[in-house]
């Protein structure tokens, strides 16, 4: 069942972060901002659904497998990331490829702790 879960999450995830590629790929921006908004909006996420983890408001493990580790998991992409920022490095856009490493970082971070925040508003 867990394994499930998992797929589920990751699917519906995988759904959210293709349809934000396929709303921004008409617009064909050097810097990868599909890739960007899905990690950060699934790092606030994350940060949410932690807090109430850590709150004891979502005590279930599969709950966690279906949001955590499949949804997140499937919303966010480390390995596009790391290829997008290959590329970006290959075709000679040094400034992008490094300003995509250091916002990546700094932003996703920054939802992460935002998206306790919100949570501690919640409840």
């Amino acid at each position: 069942m867990n394994y499930i879960l998992v797929f589920v999450g990751g699917g519906i995830g995988s759904m959210c972060r293709y349809a934000i590629s396929h709303a921004l790929n008409r617009y064909h921006f050097t810097f990868p901002w599909a890739t960007f908004i899905a990690n950060a909006l699934s790092c606030i996420i994350f940060g949410v659904i932690a807090s109430l983890v850590l709150k004891n408001m979502i005590s279930s493990p599969q709950y966690r497998l279906l949001l955590l580790t499949g949804f997140c998991g499937g919303f966010s992409t480390f390995s596009t990331f790391s290829n997008e920022t290959f590329v970006l490095f290959a075709n000679g856009q040094w400034a992008y490829a490094f300003a995509n490493i250091a916002l990546s970082l700094l932003v996703c971070l920054f939802c992460i702790y935002l998206g306790m925040k919100i949570a501690s508003f919640i409840y």
